[in-house]
C-alpha cells in the first residue's frame, strides 16, 4: 500500500495500481473528507446548547447537519470506507429523534405566532388547549432526545467518526478527480427527483395525494442538500435550480404543514369543539400552496426543462 498525501492533510491508502489515475486536481475522496468533517463538526458543536434547550435554532441546526451528514455518505459512498458504527442508519438514528423535539418546536411556533393571534376569543382558549398538550408531549420527546446524546451507542458512533477523520480509509473511486465523477454522483439523484410521481398530481384530492406530495419533499430536501455540495463547481444557473428546488420544497412543506395541524386538532380537541375561524385560515393556507404548487409543477413535466437539467449537471464549470 502507497500512503497518498490528500489536501485534508490526512493519510489514504491506496494500492500502487491506483496511482495511475492520480493527479493534480482535487480527488473525489479529499473532498469527500471535507464534507464528512464539516457536516460531523457541525452536529457535534451543537449538542451543549441543544441539550440547554434555551434556543430552538441549535436543535434545528443540528437536525440538519445530520439530515446532511447521511447525505454525504449516500453522495460518496462509492469512495470511503467507514466503521460500521458510523454507517447512515446511525444517523437516520440521531435525525429522528431530533426530528420528533424539531417537529413540536415548529408546530407550537405556528400555534402560537401564524395562528392564533388571528382567532377570536373563543377559539383561542380551544387552541390553548392543543397547545398545553403539545407542550406536555415536547417535554416527553426533549427527555428521550437527552436520553439518547448520553447514551454510549451516540459515543461510540462519535468515537468511529473522530478515529476515521484521523486516518481516513477510501475505496479506489477515491483517487478519481473530482470534476470527471461529479455529474455522475449528482446524475441519479436528479432522476429521482424527475420520476417522482407527484409531478402527475394537480389536486390535493385525497390523504394519498398529500403522502406523495410529502415524499416528494423529502426527496427535494435531498437534491438540495447534496446539489449544495458542489455549487461552487458549476455556474450560476445551477444555483437557481437549487434555489428553485428550495422553493418547492418549502411550499410542500407548508401544505404538509396544514395536514399535520389538522391530524392535532383531531387528536387533542374535543369532537364538540368547532373552530370556523381557525378551519378557515388553514383552508387559505391550503389554498396558497397548493396555487404554489402549480406554478412550478408545469416545467417540470417539460422535456425541454428536464433536458436542460440533465445538461446543467453534466457541464461543471472546473
Amino acid at each position: 500500500m502507497t500512503r497518498l498525501p490528500s489536501k485534508a492533510s490526512k493519510a489514504v491508502d491506496m494500492p500502487e495500481s491506483e496511482m495511475a489515475v492520480v493527479s493534480d486536481c482535487l480527488k473525489l475522496g479529499e473532498y469527500a473528507y471535507k464534507i464528512i468533517d464539516t457536516q460531523y463538526h457541525n452536529i457535534v458543536r451543537r449538542e451543549k446548547k441543544v441539550l440547554d434547550d434555551h434556543d430552538p435554532e441549535h436543535l434545528h441546526s443540528m437536525r440538519v447537519s445530520t439530515r446532511r451528514l447521511r447525505t454525504a455518505l449516500q453522495v460518496f459512498a462509492p469512495a470511503i470506507d467507514l466503521p460500521k458504527t458510523a454507517n447512515q442508519r446511525r444517523i437516520r438514528a440521531i435525525a429522528r429523534v431530533l426530528g420528533v423535539l424539531r417537529d413540536l418546536d415548529v408546530q407550537l411556533a405556528d400555534l402560537e405566532n401564524a395562528y392564533r393571534p388571528r382567532l377570536p376569543e373563543n377559539e383561542q382558549a380551544a387552541l390553548d388547549e392543543v397547545i398545553h398538550a403539545l407542550k406536555h408531549e415536547r417535554k416527553g420527546a426533549f427527555a428521550a432526545m437527552s436520553d439518547f446524546l448520553q447514551r454510549s451507542r451516540y459515543h461510540d458512533l462519535k468515537d468511529a467518526y473522530e478515529t476515521w477523520l484521523k486516518c481516513p480509509r477510501y475505496q479506489p473511486l477515491a483517487a478519481l478527480p473530482l470534476d470527471v465523477v461529479m455529474p455522475d454522483l449528482l446524475s441519479p439523484l436528479l432522476a429521482h427527483l424527475l420520476l417522482h410521481p407527484a409531478w402527475l398530481i394537480g389536486e390535493v384530492e385525497n390523504l394519498d395525494s398529500a403522502e406523495t406530495l410529502h415524499d416528494l419533499r423529502k426527496v427535494c430536501k435531498h437534491v438540495r442538500y447534496q446539489a449544495e455540495f458542489f455549487s461552487d463547481f458549476y455556474n450560476p444557473s445551477f444555483k437557481r435550480w437549487v434555489a428553485e428546488v428550495r422553493d418547492i420544497q418549502d411550499v410542500l412543506g407548508k401544505l404538509q404543514d396544514t395536514q399535520v395541524l389538522q391530524e392535532l386538532l383531531a387528536k387533542y380537541l374535543p369532537k364538540r369543539a368547532k373552530l370556523p375561524t381557525l378551519q378557515q385560515v388553514i383552508a387559505e393556507s391550503q389554498t396558497t400552496a397548493i396555487a404554489q404548487w402549480k406554478e412550478h409543477r408545469p416545467k417540470y413535466l417539460k422535456a425541454g426543462y428536464r433536458s436542460d437539467l440533465r445538461q446543467l449537471l453534466a457541464s461543471p464549470a472546473i
